[in-house]
């Protein structure tokens, strides 16, 4: 980008722009002459994607600010004038908002909520931080055509972003997300009200109480054995951490009502959008989590919880009996919630006969394997929760033959409940701790029971391998690598022949050793590679949707045999090992 047209562009941003901290930004940028930094933040528009915006907080037409979030919201605004001419000729659609503990998450939620009432939208926000599983609630619960919920997730602290999500709860699914796209990309003017102004018209509107109360009452009500919980609760110790973000308020009343001691690490408690005591909010991450088992380990707890900031994703730490504490990853505890849910609605005779649970392509096998032990289905479907709530919304409206009791990701995502339609963190708490009370009672830890399914499933391991791919050249290189993988997909993955590849992106199902073989592939396109192994692992690739990265997952099963689950976690190990070293052959180190 020439230095000309970065200056024009600049110029033209600080025009657009009505936040001072921002414009100051640039302006300072120009007049140190920081080119590289200036080009960097304006040779594209951040993109608004099918779920949203998610970038680098700053001034600039690549950064987020109030700028590109009121130019993304007018788009939004419009497309939902469109797709209900009628509310939207009687005044009668409506929009909610909440927001999590980022930094400007409170200025960007305002500025959204202001351009949706000077569009003739009625806009219920929240007055604090909250959950995106309660944004999602407040949708449904108040009848709302769309909403946002302004969070970055578990990025680090220089992020931010939105998820707009539609009328049933859930992040935008086509041909919405599509039509959304074009409304942004075409806005040319910003409708504008003050905030004065539009409370005097009715047109916003704050929530808090009547909507928490409610949320906490929904929450409680998905539990099997309230009576369990009253009579043990006393039992079970939990070390809690909210990693700075919006999930202390909601887990400590839910628990706190039921009468478990849970102790939240104080120095994480508050919201902080600068996460002063983690490098990256992630449940995911170990270290992520090093405070609340150091404090769960003195305090002699049996159970570790954390959410991250939008208190969307729930991870867990179980005491191991020997003073220390193991980690469950994401598709171990979906297996666990899984089995118990199943068992649960087993034991009291309410297990639908077309009980179904849905997880996606990249999560483990193990669970369909648990759903076919209780004589149910497990659904596949693409990677995000917006496609899991996709496949609910289809059997609420009998589209398809199932009754979804369980949705579940392998990035910490679990939904209990069918009032919300985005993993709920919350929800997954509270049935986490009753999950860990009815085991005790059988004198089984989690792990115990993990042990169990293991011999019943066989052992699962799962890896992760990704890159990051920064600047411009970033997307070209990620699609460099999987134009390689789909021009000249590999016949082995760690040693393990490769029987069939599927091309989600051109729909098509080839076999590399079978050339001319063709199928068609079912799922929606999306830019997703998946190799098929001989053994029965499965390896995806796929360019992330909110991050410039490229990530790999790999998921490998072995049998406990007659040696025992010791011999199958090492067998598993070194295939996952061979595979890990193929790809970074590939990508780089």
């Amino acid at each position: 980008m020439e230095k000309n047209a970065v200056i024009a562009t600049a110029n033209d941003y600080l025009v657009k722009e009505k936040d001072e901290r921002f414009k100051v930004e640039v302006e300072q940028l120009l007049k140190a002459e920081d080119w590289k930094e200036l080009e960097d933040r304006f040779y594209r528009t951040l993109e608004f994607g099918t779920g949203g915006l998610r970038g680098v907080i700053g001034g600039g037409f690549n950064r987020m600010n109030t700028f590109v979030v009121r130019s993304a919201t007018q788009g939004l605004a419009a497309y939902v004038i469109k797709a209900f001419p009628e509310k939207a000729a009687k005044g009668a659609l409506s929009a909610a908002i909440a927001f999590d503990s980022r930094r400007y998450s409170p200025e960007f939620a305002e500025s959204a909520a202001l351009v949706f009432a000077a569009n003739g939208i009625k806009t219920y926000l929240f007055s604090s931080l909250r959950p995106t599983p309660e944004l999602s609630y407040a949708i449904r619960q108040l009848g709302c055509e769309t909403g946002i919920v302004v969070t970055a997730s578990h990025n680090p602290k220089q992020y931010n972003g939105y998820k707009a999500y539609w009328n049933d709860g859930s992040q935008v699914v086509p041909p919405h997300d599509a039509g959304i796209i074009n409304e942004v990309n075409a806005v040319t003017s910003i409708k504008e009200i003050d905030r004065e102004t539009a409370i005097a018209k009715g047109l916003l509107t704050i929530i808090d109480k009547d909507i928490d109360e409610k949320y906490h009452a929904m929450v409680r009500s998905k539990l099997f054995r309230p009576a369990l919980i009253k009579e043990k609760a006393g039992e079970v110790k939990i070390v809690y951490t909210p990693l700075h973000g919006t999930g202390a308020m909601h887990v400590e009343t839910v628990l706190g009502s039921l009468g478990l001691n849970v102790i939240t690490v104080p120095e994480q408690r508050e919201g902080d959008g600068d996460f002063p005591t983690v490098a990256f909010p992630n449940p995911e991450e170990a270290p992520a989590l090093k405070m609340a088992v150091e404090l769960a380990a003195k305090e002699a707890a049996d159970l570790v919880m954390a959410t991250d900031p939008d208190a969307d994703r729930f991870g867990i730490a179980v005491n191991d009996g020997k003073g220390g504490f193991i980690l469950v990853t994401g598709n171990q505890m979906g297996a666990l919630l899984a089995d118990y849910i199943f068992l649960s609605l087993k034991e009291r005779g309410e297990l639908p006969a077309n009980a179904a649970i849905v997880n996606t392509i990249v999560t483990t096998g193990m669970h369909k394997r648990i759903a076919a032990h209780y004589g149910a289905a497990c659904i596949e479907c693409l990677t995000g929760f917006k496609w899991i709530a996709d496949v609910m919304r289809k059997a609420e409206l009998r589209e398809i033959p199932y009754t979804i009791v369980f949705g579940t990701e392998e990035s910490y995502g679990y939904l209990i409940e069918n009032e919300v339609r985005d993993k709920d963190g919350v929800s997954a708490a509270a049935m986490t701790a009753e999950m860990t009370l009815y085991w005790r009672g059988k004198g089984k830890s989690l792990l115990d029971r993990l042990n169990e399914l293991y011999g019943l499933c066989g052992y699962w391991q799962e890896i992760g391998v990704s890159k990051y791919f920064q600047g411009i050249e970033g997307p070209g290189v990620m699609n460099g690598i999987m134009e390689r993988y789909r021009k000249d997909p590999p016949k082995t993955l760690g040693g393990i022949e490769v029987e069939k590849v599927c091309d989600i992106s051109n729909s098509v199902i080839i076999y590399p050793h079978n050339p001319g073989k063709t199928e068609p592939a079912t799922l929606p396109k999306s830019d997703v590679i998946q190799f098929f192994l001989k053994d029965g692992a499965v390896v995806s690739a796929r360019p992330s949707g909110t991050e410039p990265k490229i990530k790999f997952y790999a998921s490998c099963c072995a049998e406990v045999g007659s040696g025992g689950l010791d011999a199958a976690k090492a067998e598993v190990a070194a295939k996952l090992d061979a595979i890990k070293r193929d790809i970074r052959a590939v990508i780089g180190d």
